[in-house]
């Protein structure tokens, strides 16, 4: 019953949360364009799958998700070995990112791009290549940021100076970076930090940082998406440089 519960109130908040995207189509729609909403059944019944998709996806993670996340962070703070820690924060990283749906479609579309632009080949062998290429950089490079954040919790290592550093890098290497390749690079910090990415590695962060004594959770709890979003842009620009 509880649960039925929680999922009623989901779908309320996601109706609410999508209630200004259909108001603002339906203002352009009916009064600035003054024309009927087409395929209108369509419509609604696309509407309210997405309705019935995004409260689903929401309760997913507050019911399996981020206490998975928490969990494994508290097990591995107790067992006191930060190598096996890292290790998880990197294929945590990795793994999470190489399954991303916005990253797997971004480079697919950039493998077309680069194609038509005589960049690399054009067949399916160079673009496949191209693709996987770009989306093992990123998933690298996300692996390697979620342990600096892991690192900066249990070090308490303050973040904005890691983040300075770090921008610092973006801007030096676009100097460097093939101009072709520079928007990919920051459109790969963005995707990165998509719907599977960021639940796990932030409840991977609140957990790490209330399993530490002295550490506070809303303080060094959070920003590991920071540095998930801030690597990818140096990575795939040095993935330019050397194709």
């Amino acid at each position: 019953m509880k649960q039925l519960l929680a999922f009623w109130y989901s779908l309320l908040n996601s109706a609410r949360d999508l209630t200004p995207i259909v108001v603002v189509i339906a203002f352009f729609q009916l009064i600035v364009l003054q024309q009927p909403i087409p395929d209108l059944n369509n419509l609604l019944i696309g509407l309210l799958l997405v309705v019935i998709g995004l409260s689903l996806f929401v309760y997913g993670l507050e019911m399996a998700l981020f206490p998975l996340g928490e969990n494994m962070a508290y097990a591995f703070a107790r067992k006191g070995n930060i190598w096996w820690l890292l290790a998880f924060a990197f294929c945590l990283g990795f793994g999470t990112t190489i399954a991303e749906p916005a990253l797997i479609a971004v480079a697919d579309e950039a493998a077309k791009v680069a194609a038509n632009g005589g960049i690399i080949a054009q067949s399916k062998t160079a673009m496949q290549n191209y693709a996987d290429g770009l989306r093992l950089t990123v998933a690298l490079s996300v692996g390697l940021a979620i342990i600096v954040g892991v690192l900066r919790i249990i070090k308490g290592w303050a973040i904005h100076y890691l983040i300075i550093t770090g921008y610092l890098g973006v801007v030096i290497m676009t100097a460097f970076a093939p101009p072709w390749i520079i928007g990919i690079a920051y459109d790969s910090g963005g995707v990165t930090t998509s719907t599977i990415t960021v639940p796990l590695v932030t409840a991977l962060g609140v957990g790490l940082a209330s399993s530490i004594n002295g550490r506070n959770p809303m303080i060094d709890g959070f920003g590991l998406i920071a540095f998930a979003s801030l690597t990818p842009m140096i990575f795939v620009m040095i993935y330019g440089i050397l194709i």
